[in-house]
């Protein structure tokens, strides 16, 4: 199943409390709920103004549905064509 990056445009986001940011997890998971299991939430990165989260999904339409059901920005969404690391050099 194809693996999405969701870059969320959200000011003032790396202010964000760890109860605001467990309350947007919580948000998060319900719309998975909703939607079914072939939503998984990998990771999210949270930076100054922007959330980038990781996600497997069916397709790109899934991914957004889920933004919507939650209430969050979906700015950018693309598909994971591969992942390098240091030991790809290898």
């Amino acid at each position: 199943m194809p693996k999405f990056l969701i870059e969320r445009n959200i000011p003032g986001a790396g202010d964000l409390t760890p109860d605001q940011l467990n309350a947007v997890s919580k948000t998060s998971c319900a719309a998975i709920r909703t939607i079914g299991p072939q939503v998984q939430w990998v990771e999210s990165f949270v930076t100054d103004d922007k959330i980038y989260c990781v996600y497997i999904a069916p397709d790109e339409a899934t991914v957004l549905e889920h933004a919507k059901i939650g209430g969050f920005p979906a700015n950018s969404v693309k598909v994971i064509r591969t992942i390098i690391d240091p030991t790809t050099a290898e």
